[in-house]
C-alpha cells in the first residue's frame, strides 16, 4: 500500500548474496527481476520556498496528526492538509502545505516539525493559514547516495523485466547494474518507502499515532530512520539543536513515548530507551520476536505490539502481541493473538483500538491482557484501516485509510458512533 512506502536501509548482505554456480555447458533461460532504478531528487527541487495554498482534495493519505482542535493528514510526499477539528461531526478543510517527499510530522508549541526528502523543517504555525519556515536542517535524513548533476537517490522505482541469462552471466537471486539493482522473487528484497502513535506530553504538544518516525517528548524531538535515533534539543522551538545520534540497529520503523521511556518498533523486535535524561538516550531492554513489520502502543505496564506480513516485511506473521513491561531491562511476552493484518493501534478506556487492514477497525476488551487479542467487541468492516488516534478529553478515535479519514465517538467504546468521513479523490 502507497501509505508505507519508504525505502528502507540496502544492508549489506546484499552485496554477499551467494551466485548460483553452473553445472552444465549450456543453461541459457528466461528469468524475470525487478528492476530497481534509483529516483533522484535534486538539491534545487528540494530547497525552495514553501508558500501555503488553498486546500485542496486528499489523494493519497498518509500520516494523521491532531494538535490543539486541527487535524493535519499527510499528502504523501506532497504536504500536509490542515483541517479545522473543532466539531469533528463537520471537519473544515482549512489550507494545503506542500512539502515534497514529507512523509512525518510533530508539533510543540505552534512549531511544526517535518521532513522533506532529506531535510527537517521547521515552521511556525501560531497562524494555521499562515505557517512560517522559519529553519532548514540539511542532510539530516537518510539517502542513499549522491550523484553529481543528478541529486539525491531518495529510493527505488520497481518495474518487471524479464532477460535471457547464459550459464556465463548466471548472477543469482540478485545484482546490480550501475546503480540499477535486478532482484528475482526468491531474493525478497523490497524497494518500499514506510512510514506513528504518539502520545502527548502536555498540552502544548499534538498527538500522532501508532505509525510515527517522529515524536516529542519532555522538549526534545526524536526521529527514527531505518537504523538510528536522533535526539534534538527544542528550548529554542525555531532553532532545534542536534544533540546526538544513537544506532540501534536496522529495520527500525515507529516511536512511541510513555512516561521517561521511548518504545520503538523495529522489523524483529522492540526497543526500550530510557530518557529520563531526554539528550541522552539509552538501552533500557528489548523484547524480540520474529522479523515482520512491527507498531507499539504501551499502556500502563503493557505493550501492544502488531506484526504483519506484506512484501515490505518479508513474513507471513499476523499477530498481536502483549508485552508485560514492568521490569523495563526483561520484557516478557504474555500472549500471541493471531489477526489479519494488523496495523495501528491505541488503548482507550481499557478497550484496544485496531486497525486491521482490509477487515476494517477492531475494538477489543483489553482489561484483561491474557485474552484482550480473543474478546472483540466491535468490527466496523465497511473500509480498509491502517492507523487509529483515541482522543481521550474529546472521546473520539480518528481514522485513517486509503480510501479515506474517519472520525467515531467513542464515548462508549463498545459501541461508536460514525461522526464524519473526509474522501479520497482519486
Amino acid at each position: 500500500m502507497n501509505y508505507l512506502s519508504k525505502f528502507p536501509i540496502l544492508i549489506l548482505a546484499l552485496a554477499l548474496t551467494t551466485l548460483n554456480g553452473c553445472l552444465q555447458d549450456e543453461c541459457d533461460a528466461e528469468q524475470t527481476y525487478t528492476r530497481y532504478d534509483p529516483i533522484y531528487v535534486a538539491p534545487t527541487d528540494i530547497r525552495q520556498d514553501i508558500a501555503i495554498q488553498e486546500s485542496v482534495t486528499l489523494e493519497n493519505p498518509g500520516k494523521i496528526y491532531y494538535y490543539k482542535n486541527y487535524l493535519l493528514i499527510n499528502e504523501f510526499e506532497k504536504g500536509i492538509h490542515f483541517y479545522d477539528n473543532s466539531n469533528p461531526a463537520s471537519p473544515q478543510s482549512l489550507a494545503f502545505l506542500p512539502i515534497d517527499g514529507n512523509v512525518d510530522m510533530a508539533i510543540r508549541n505552534d512549531h511544526l516539525y517535518a521532513d522533506n526528502y532529506v531535510d527537517l523543517l521547521t515552521f511556525d504555525i501560531s497562524d494555521p493559514l499562515n505557517p512560517v519556515l522559519v529553519d532548514r536542517i540539511e542532510e539530516e535524513f537518510f539517502y542513499y547516495g549522491f550523484e553529481e548533476g543528478k541529486g539525491y537517490i531518495v529510493g527505488y522505482e520497481p518495474t518487471s523485466e524479464t532477460r535471457t541469462i547464459s550459464c556465463q552471466e548466471n548472477f543469482g537471486d540478485m545484482f546490480w547494474d550501475g546503480p540499477v539493482l535486478f532482484a528475482t522473487a526468491e531474493a525478497n528484497f523490497n524497494a518500499v518507502r514506510t512510514s506513528n502513535s504518539s502520545t502527548p506530553s502536555g498540552s502544548n504538544v499534538g498527538t500522532g499515532g501508532s505509525l510515527a518516525r517522529f515524536t516529542i517528548a519532555k522538549d526534545h524531538l526524536y526521529m527514527v530512520s531505518e537504523y538510528d535515533l536522533k535526539v534534538f534539543d527544542l528550548e529554542v522551538p525555531d532553532d532545534p539543536r542536534f544533540i546526538t545520534v544513537n544506532n540501534i540497529g536496522w529495520g527500525i520503523e515507529t516511536i512511541f513515548p510513555y512516561q521517561d521511556n521511548l518504545f520503538i518498533g523495529s522489523r524483529n523486535g522492540m526497543f526500550i530507551m530510557s530518557i529520563e535524561e531526554p539528550g541522552r538516550p539509552f538501552m533500557q531492554g528489548v523484547f524480540w520476536h520474529s522479523n515482520a513489520c512491527d507498531p507499539v502502543y504501551v499502556d500502563g505496564d503493557y505493550a501492544y505490539v502488531t506484526l504483519r506480513d506484506g512484501t515490505e516485511c518479508e513474513t507471513f506473521t499476523n499477530q498481536l502481541d502483549v508485552v508485560d513491561i514492568r521490569d523495563l531491562q526483561n520484557p516478557l511476552l504474555v500472549k500471541s493473538f493471531e489477526m489479519h493484518n494488523p496495523m495501528g493501534i491505541s488503548v482507550f478506556e481499557e478497550h484496544l483500538f485496531l486497525c486491521d487492514n482490509d477487515e476494517g477497525l477492531k475494538i477489543f476488551d483489553a482489561t484483561d491482557p491474557n485474552t484482550v487479542g480473543d474478546e472483540l467487541v466491535k468490527r466496523i468492516n465497511d473500509f480498509d484501516a491502517f492507523d487509529v488516534i483515541t482522543l481521550k478529553e474529546e472521546r473520539v478515535a480518528l481514522v485513517i485509510g486509503p480510501d479515506g479519514f474517519y472520525q467515531y465517538d467513542i464515548d462508549d467504546p463498545r459501541n461508536p458512533i460514525f461522526l464524519s468521513k473526509i474522501n479520497v479523490d482519486r
